[in-house]
């Protein structure tokens, strides 16, 4: 079973590597940077959903037998707070398509202020925390929960989600 993983971030592979194993201790991997289709900085669920699905039919169609998974990170408006949002899908070679999202936090107001003026969450995140290249470490999740959930653990909850909708449907047809 082949998975192609739309992204070349690291912490996007490593999770879905980690969970894919969990099912298809057989499964073979590889990954290609692709573009979401969406803004840099997914606003809403809508497009942040929309930029998952449009990784994964981008990585299915690079092969024709393979199963694609596509990972987003954005950022919603609720309540007049701006919130982290994350959402995956997974298709089927025949194109099936399975989609879920994952936990969701505020941000702090001083890094929201500065994402309403367009700017990308991950340099913000990286600019008020200092370091490098944190989206493909603990990301903003693992920074703003103190370490208590990373950004692999994050994706990897909703890899669990897409996998375990792909399973049921599979049960149903039984």
């Amino acid at each position: 079973m082949n998975f192609i993983i739309g992204s070349a971030n690291e912490a996007k592979i490593r999770a879905t590597k980690n969970v894919v194993l969990q099912y298809f201790p057989e499964a073979k991997f590889s990954s290609a940077d692709i573009g979401s289709g969406v803004s840099n900085q997914p606003y809403g669920d809508d497009e942040t959903r929309l930029g998952a699905i449009n990784r994964a039919f981008k990585a299915s169609s690079l092969n024709g037998s393979a199963i694609g998974i596509g990972l987003e990170g954005g950022v919603r408006l609720l309540d007049e707070k701006l919130y982290i949002c994350n959402w995956g899908a997974l298709i089927l070679p025949d194109g099936t398509r399975f989609t879920a999202a994952g936990a969701q936090i505020p941000l702090p107001e001083n890094i929201a202020v500065e994402i309403k003026k367009g700017k990308e969450l991950g340099p913000v995140i990286e600019k008020y925390y200092g370091g490098e290249g944190l989206r493909h470490k603990e990301g903003a999740m693992g920074l703003l929960t103190n370490g208590t959930v990373n950004r692999d653990e994050l994706f990897s909850h909703i890899l669990h989600l897409l996998i375990g909708q792909w399973q049921y449907s599979i049960s149903e047809r039984s």
